[in-house]
């Protein structure tokens, strides 16, 4: 058995182009529905709980300069997505494209690690969803049990776990149910909902903005990076660079973009538009966020689950409109992003149970819907399991590595690409040169060193595990070396 064994581009191309076979997802998306997919499933629990847990524990009002220098990571990573997203416009994203780059077994840890990035991401939104919904029906005086609405354990100083009295957190559970019922719906159903959403979203969060404009106190942001308390992250240059990290959750909207590329019209012109368009919208509502944010309330009153909504609480009364709206743009904003998320993971699964390193029952699609069914149910499940019992500040650390590391092996890959097939074309080329994966995968790398220790303890038992279950299944049902033996 070679675990480095490659699979060939053209053999990547040609199984997404089968259009005539059972397992074809069919190609119906342009680039402003892929836009508003990156938007979706960006915008989300970054702005509306991120923001204010970043601000509180590790940043400070500086938590705007923590978001600016993730987005330009993000970007170094985002153009090396693109050219490889045009030359290999398959579902699986950066699963595929390392399996082409750099063999089966870096494919699977990336595979292995985009799921605990999308399952969890998305147990993290509804989470946050819970949160919001809460507040909301608060303002019309309807309480729900509190031993419904938690986690039963949360972690104290990001290591030690203690219970909380509450038994799950049931509305989290049940809006990840009702998304993964749209998504089986259909594909076209799902992006119909999904770019309505994202554009009342957007238009939401601007009024948002312009009304908190006018209770910034600039005082509020001196010091702009409040003195290290002792502890590396806290607060001070090793706070901003932590904060950076964590927030790099925040910006993996673009690889669900990519995950759709079996899926798109044109792909290699769509999807590296869309992936460019996605981040610059992001980036600019993130700056804003943050930017009013912090100067509406003190920073260290912001690690709640709703920052936005306390900001606006502590205006006044004469907002409580706003204050609904901020219900408005997070019930429904968020429910974007969960949707999409779940859409993204459904295709990871999809990639891998074609090529066999996971059952092939996750690459069987629907004869009506034309949808992974299986790996859609088995994908909402999953997330509603550990959005119902997961705590809310576990989860974004660990999440945050994943990511990590699967951004910095496709930049790595990138360059291994153009070394060994110069001969590929190359719809779109990223910029500079060898300068851009490599920046890329170097801030990836740099990023993942500051983050807290349970964020690696939750990683490498989550990458332990993934090496059981590819040493036992994986490498033994392989497509790939199941035909090299059989050669």
């Amino acid at each position: 058995m070679n675990i480095w064994a490659r699979k060939p581009v053209e053999e990547l191309c040609a199984d997404a182009a089968e259009g005539g076979k059972a397992a074809a997802l069919p190609r119906s998306l342009g680039i402003f529905a892929l836009t508003c997919i990156g938007v979706g499933s960006t915008v989300g629990a970054g702005i509306f709980v991120l923001t204010g847990s970043v601000a509180a524990e590790h940043a400070g009002p500086a938590v705007g300069a923590c978001f600016l220098l993730a987005s330009i990571a993000c970007l170094l990573t985002a153009l090396c997505y693109a050219e490889l997203s045009s030359m290999i416009p398959v579902a699986g994203s950066a699963y595929s494209y390392t399996y082409a780059t750099l063999g089966e077994a870096v494919a699977w840890t990336v595979g292995w690690c985009l799921m605990m990035e999308y399952l969890f991401s998305a147990s993290l939104v509804a989470i946050s969803w819970a949160g919001y919904a809460q507040s909301t029906l608060h303002q019309f005086g309807i309480e729900l049990p509190a031993a419904l609405m938690s986690a039963p354990f949360d972690a104290r100083d990001g290591w030690h776990l203690y219970a909380t009295g509450t038994l799950f957190n049931l509305p989290a559970v049940l809006v990840t149910g009702v998304c993964t019922l749209v998504l089986l719906g259909g594909l076209k159903t799902s992006t119909r909902i999904n770019n309505v959403m994202v554009v009342s979203k957007i238009i939401a969060i601007l009024v948002l903005i312009a009304v908190g404009l006018k209770y910034v106190e600039p005082v509020r942001w001196t010091p702009y990076v409040p003195a290290n308390t002792g502890a590396f992250g806290a607060f001070g240059v090793s706070g901003v660079i932590q904060g950076t990290a964590i927030l790099v959750f925040a910006y993996i909207g673009f690889d669900t973009v990519s995950t759709m590329g079996q899926e798109t019209r044109n792909p290699q012109r769509a999807i590296p538009l869309s992936l460019m368009l996605g981040l610059a919208i992001c980036a600019v509502l993130y700056l804003a966020v943050s930017f009013v944010i912090t100067g509406m309330v003190p920073y260290k009153d912001l690690d709640v689950p709703d920052p936005m909504y306390l900001a606006l609480d502590r205006a006044g009364p004469e907002v409580a409109w706003a204050r609904l709206l901020v219900g408005f743009v997070a019930v429904v904003g968020l429910v974007s992003v969960l949707l999409v998320t779940l859409m993204g993971q459904v295709r990871i699964f999809y990639a891998m149970g074609r090529d066999r390193l996971l059952p092939a029952a996750f690459a069987r699609v629907h004869e009506k819907t034309r949808v992974p069914h299986i790996g859609t149910l088995v994908t909402g499940v999953v997330s509603m399991i550990a959005a119902g019992l997961l705590p809310l500040n576990v989860l974004g650390d660990v999440i945050s590595m994943g990511t990590l590391l699967a951004f910095g092996i496709v930049c790595g890959g990138l360059l291994v690409l153009r070394r060994t097939r110069p001969d590929l074309p190359r719809p779109f080329r990223a910029p500079g040169g060898i300068w851009v994966p490599l920046a890329g995968a170097g801030c990836c790398v740099g990023l993942m060193t500051t983050l807290p220790r349970i964020a690696w303890v939750g990683f490498l038992a989550w990458l332990i595990i993934g090496v059981v279950v590819y040493g036992n299944y994986g490498v033994r049902h392989s497509r790939l070396q199941v035909q090299a033996a059989q050669e």
